[in-house]
């Protein structure tokens, strides 16, 4: 039987307060995407201001990353005893805090701080909204959890927009303005549940001994999707202008395939209502291993590459629920693949240029098509050996990670 509810003397009812913290989320994810994408933009004007060479520059998109992973475990360790709340409210401030270093630093070392400030605050809010919409919306978590990731590839298109119609030389403003729209963020977590949700789920007889498998063949997919993800957008320019595309085709081609990463989320949202995770993973990795076999066509590439952004894109908020119902006795199972896949982010682009640097560059879409069959071959294994229950029963409004009555057993 529901408890009675004071009344609220500000007038905003629990409510109204959920749905301002989803679409805070949503706002969060925004500018997470847009943070992310605002280094590559700055660089020159990095350069320019504290003199210091390409690769020191760029160093501060690695500390970022670096700091995020870091991020991501501690945010991990300590939601049991702070919560929620507490977790995200700190993770906003240390976003706005660190924009701010990064704004007025005099030096580069104290810049370079700033990102790594930036960095923590990053990680917190990416796994701790992602762990609370898989499991705030019952039925409906894969389609909010692609809404919620999609709205990060809105702030990665918007974020180099800004630099461009601004100027680099405004980046300051630019990071001072993500700040005030954390601190603003900050208001709306009356509507943030403080601890995750207990989640009623119906694990297949055996899975509990295939645990540590079902937990690497998730990592294996995330980390392997995401290589292609960084492989294509950072190879994908020279390796249209190798098969005979101008340099302007090329870079419109690469937005597009950006673009395709945005896009593909939200369209796939009705989708998710009426098909499982598992069979959308399949398709998805039929997809990107079809459209990259489709790119060592040269007359099509720069239309493959947009098919695989579009086969791509939902991967990584479809899987994040079914991992949560497949290995419901380990917590850390969603710290785990999304700190791997940030690794993975920082870790495979290199080892790609070394591989494609002894392969030619037309050998790219053969390369990331053998990476594509891989992560084909895990979703069928998971698709047999950690079935999906077709998601938790749909609940009713509370606050966003808070479970519905028909969520608890009584």
């Amino acid at each position: 039987m529901p408890t009675a509810r004071r009344p609220d003397p500000s007038g905003v009812t629990q409510r109204q307060l959920t749905a301002l913290a989803i679409v805070a989320s949503c706002v969060a994810f925004v500018v997470i995407g847009a943070l992310q994408a605002l280094y590559g933009p700055a660089i020159p004007q990095l350069r320019k201001d504290f003199g210091v060479s390409p690769g020191v520059a760029g160093l501060s998109l690695s500390g970022h990353f670096a700091a995020a992973v870091v991020g991501v475990l501690v945010y991990h360790v300590l939601c049991a005893r702070l919560g929620h709340r507490v977790l995200l409210g700190a993770s906003y401030l240390l976003m706005a805090l660190g924009a701010v270093l990064f704004a007025v630093a005099p030096n580069w070392p104290l810049a370079l701080a700033g990102t790594f400030v930036i960095g923590l605050g990053f990680g917190g809010v990416d796994y701790g909204l992602n762990q609370l919409f898989a499991g705030a919306f019952g039925r409906r978590s894969t389609a909010m959890l692609n809404v919620l990731n999609g709205h990060f590839g809105v702030g990665a298109i918007a974020g180099p927009a800004l630099v461009g119609w601004l100027g680099a030389e405004q980046y300051p403003a630019i990071f001072v303005g993500v700040a005030v729209v954390c601190v603003l963020i900050l208001f709306t977590l009356g509507g943030v549940a403080a601890r995750d949700p207990e989640l009623v789920t119906e694990t297949a007889s055996g899975t509990g001994a295939r645990v540590a498998p079902i937990i690497a063949a998730f990592i294996g997919i995330y980390v392997l999707h995401v290589a292609i993800e960084t492989g294509v957008g950072g190879w994908e320019p020279t390796h249209l202008e190798t098969v005979g595309y101008g340099a302007a085709a090329a870079a419109t081609a690469t937005s597009a395939y950006w673009a395709a990463m945005t896009i593909g989320r939200f369209v796939v949202v009705p989708l998710c209502l009426r098909f499982s995770a598992p069979a959308i993973l399949t398709v998805c990795c039929m997809g990107m291993a079809g459209f990259l076999l489709l790119a060592t066509l040269p007359s099509v590439a720069p239309y493959a590459y947009f098919g695989v952004g579009l086969a791509i894109a939902p991967i990584f908020p479809t899987c994040l629920p079914w991992l949560d119902r497949a290995v419901p006795s380990v917590a850390a199972a969603g710290a785990y693949v999304m700190a791997a896949s940030m690794i993975g982010g920082v870790a495979f682009p290199p080892l790609l240029g070394v591989v494609i640097d002894s392969l030619a560059i037309k050998a790219l879409p053969l390369v990331l098509l053998a990476l594509a069959s891989v992560c084909l071959l895990l979703s069928l294994w998971l698709r047999k050996n950690a079935p999906d229950p077709d998601g938790l029963p749909t609940s009713s409004p509370g606050p966003v990670g808070a479970a519905s009555p028909s969520e608890v057993q009584a």
